[in-house]
């Protein structure tokens, strides 16, 4: 089920927390999030997902920033946002979505125990201005089912800013598979210099050295 906005206002301060709440954002079945007025933009022209990505950071000017097709543009909610109990939803509004605006990218789902700012996955169909502090997505929450386990994440929980991807951190622990050896040979432990992936030391440098 779905909350309603009563009922998500009668959650406020017990399983909800929206920081800072307005009651005219307030719908029959969610409550409308403000643009922040930063945006993220990657300077690499192919991303990878094994590796941090740099990125240039924008501010939205009062007079507006206009957003350019085939761009991703990462912002973040003017809310902080804490849930318990409930899992929170974020989709976009109608009204922005008629200008051709996305606001996330099949990211739309939350899970329980999440607190923090929401970080906005947003492209444009065609070029469209945008402001900063205009409601530009909405929340909704759904009741649960069973034994609860609270998000804890330690990539995106408790963000305090506009959030870009920390996919690379999946594989930070992650070991290449190593084919086994032929006729009966056994697999050699790896040196130091394999499992840190490091250039192994040759006989004209010394340990002193590798700093």
């Amino acid at each position: 089920m779905i909350l309603t906005g009563e009922e998500i206002k009668a959650q406020l301060g017990k399983n909800i927390i929206i920081d800072p709440f307005d009651e005219r954002l307030l719908n029959p079945n969610s409550y409308n999030l403000r643009l922040h007025n930063e945006l993220l933009v990657y300077e690499e022209i192919v991303l990878d997902m094994k590796r941090p990505n740099r990125f240039r950071r924008y501010t939205i000017p009062p007079e507006g920033f206009v957003l350019s097709p085939n761009q991703l543009y990462l912002g973040r909610t003017l809310e902080r946002t804490e849930t318990h109990n409930f899992v929170p939803m974020l989709e976009g509004r109608s009204s922005v979505g008629r200008l051709g605006l996305f606001v996330h990218v099949t990211a739309g789902f939350g899970d329980v125990g999440f607190c923090g700012y929401w970080t906005l996955e947003m492209f444009a169909v065609q070029p469209v201005r945008i402001y900063p502090g205009v409601p530009i997505c909405q929340i909704f929450y759904h009741t649960v089912k069973g034994k609860i386990r609270e998000y804890d994440s330690d990539k995106y929980q408790h963000n305090a800013d506009i959030q870009p991807s920390l996919l690379y951190k999946d594989f930070q622990h992650e070991r290449q598979p190593l084919l086994p050896f032929p006729h009966g040979e056994t697999e050699a432990e790896p040196s130091e210099a394999e499992e840190t992936g490091a250039e192994p030391l040759g006989p004209e440098h010394s340990r002193d050295e590798w700093c």
